[in-house]
């Protein structure tokens, strides 16, 4: 059960589960052989047992996920200041939380009380102690290594691919300057680029980074549902030096006015700086025709329900705001009422559940958003790191969280719900997936990944 709870006050979700929806059945091509595995997430990823953490030596704190949490006894050193008042920065980031804090603690509150009353969320775990999984992403740095290659003409070419041919076997796929579409009814794990990635069913993605956007909106799709994760900027993002972020005017060039469709629902994550926040509501949104409509707050807890970092602490807080907005284009001004319905979102709604380990990887808001945009909503997701099912995706690392470390990988005989034709295809004889690029023989570059906010 993904969703755990459903109240007033919002949800509390089992993120692992949600990841693991639509990867049953799961078919594995390797070797020019397929066989049939069951896939799931790893669950180490998502055991953040203990709050009040610090980082370790070996440990790195990003934007309220972890790399590795670690508990310690000694109290966090306090940076000093040259001056003893708070900078503009400060003051405004106080006031938004003691704005909201009531609205956090009495909502987290009432939907932990219902988790609980459930079982979820009572600290116990069924998950082995085996360490993360350490996968290098290199897409980030062949997305700049595909730069040197010519776009696809349009008018000669394709404007898709089929990541898996019609017959169930994988075929010759160029990721970085067309839509690659897995249109199967079931989860398939392919080689490409050296490496094995799991695609989920009805996936469609562009790997890509902001400068070579454009064949996602020769695509041809409107979608109804857009979340975007951006890489904000900020100093720990530059201490760190994890991913390059990008300057929020940049964002305005996202081309959304083209591949929203009317009254899109434009989700975007947003960091807890109440400089991007106004920059979301009086600059980005009204650039783009998107009217502001609610602002959601992703809280994170243990396995026991305890904020993951103290409300009220100063360096980092346990929740992050989503700012949830309609697209408002003058051109479907004469669209029938009737047919420009929509669902009122409604404001300050919580979703509560327990944050990845892995860096920046945020829970899957399609169950929660499906009431607002339709069950058949065509789904958008820029800046991703990850695939789901029946959604379109874009971003330089778009496939990271699809790689076969994060996921165990058990084979079966079970083959339920898969079709006849699927069960008995035999691709023995036919070709492997192709790079268009290969991965490159040095080690691993640094990452490089504009793709989440810190």
């Amino acid at each position: 059960m993904s969703v755990v709870v459903q109240n007033t006050q919002g949800w509390v979700l089992d993120a692992c589960s949600l990841i693991d929806q639509g990867y049953s059945p799961c078919v594995r091509f390797k070797d020019n052989q397929k066989s049939h595995v069951r896939c799931r997430f790893k669950r180490q990823c998502f055991q953040i047992l203990k709050s009040h953490y610090s980082v370790s030596a070996s440990a790195a704190v990003d934007g309220g996920n972890t790399d590795m949490l670690q508990k310690t006894d000694k109290p966090p050193k306090k940076r000093k200041r040259k001056h003893s008042e708070l900078n503009q920065g400060e003051v405004d980031s106080q006031a938004f939380h003691e704005k909201i804090r009531s609205v956090i603690l009495e909502g987290t509150k009432s939907l932990m009380d219902s988790g609980r009353s459930l079982g979820f969320l009572n600290g116990v775990t069924d998950a082995a102690k085996e360490p993360l999984p350490s996968q290098e992403c290199s897409l980030a740095a062949l997305c700049e290594m595909a730069k040197e290659l010519p776009l696809v003409d349009d008018e000669q070419d394709e404007r898709v691919q089929l990541l898996v041919a019609e017959d169930g076997c994988t075929s010759h796929v160029d990721l970085f300057s067309r839509v690659a579409e897995n249109r199967a009814d079931w989860a398939t794990v392919v080689t490409l680029m050296g490496e094995e990635y799991v695609i989920p069913p009805h996936t469609a993605f562009l790997l890509s980074d902001f400068t070579r956007i454009q064949p996602l909106v020769h695509y041809g799709r409107r979608f109804d549902l857009i979340v975007m994760d951006p890489p904000w900027e900020n100093k720990s993002v530059k201490r760190s030096r994890r991913y390059s972020s990008l300057p929020s005017s940049q964002l305005k060039r996202l081309p959304i006015p083209l591949l929203a469709s009317p009254n899109c629902l434009v989700v975007t994550w947003v960091t807890n700086r109440p400089s991007h926040l106004r920059f979301i509501r009086d600059e980005l949104y009204p650039h783009w025709g998107v009217e502001v409509v609610a602002k959601w707050f992703w809280v994170k807890v243990t396995t026991s329900g305890q904020f993951v970092f103290p409300l009220d602490s100063h360096h980092k807080k346990p929740y992050e705001v989503l700012v949830l907005g309609r697209y408002r284009s003058s051109a479907d001004n004469s669209t029938s009422s009737s047919e420009t319905s929509e669902v009122p979102v409604e404001d300050q709604r919580l979703i509560v559940s327990v944050p990845s380990a892995l860096h920046s990887q945020k829970p899957s808001l399609s169950e929660v958003l499906k009431p607002y945009v339709g069950a058949e909503a065509k789904c958008l997701e820029l800046f991703a790191r990850c695939l789901q099912p029946g959604w379109t995706s874009w971003g330089n690392e778009v496939l990271k969280f699809q790689h076969t470390s994060y996921f165990t990988l058990t084979p079966t005989d079970d083959r339920t719900n898969v079709p006849k034709e699927e069960a008995t295809d035999d691709c023995s004889d036919k070709p492997t997936v192709t790079p268009v690029l290969s991965s490159p023989g040095q080690s691993s570059p640094p990452r490089h990944s504009p793709t989440t906010d810190d």
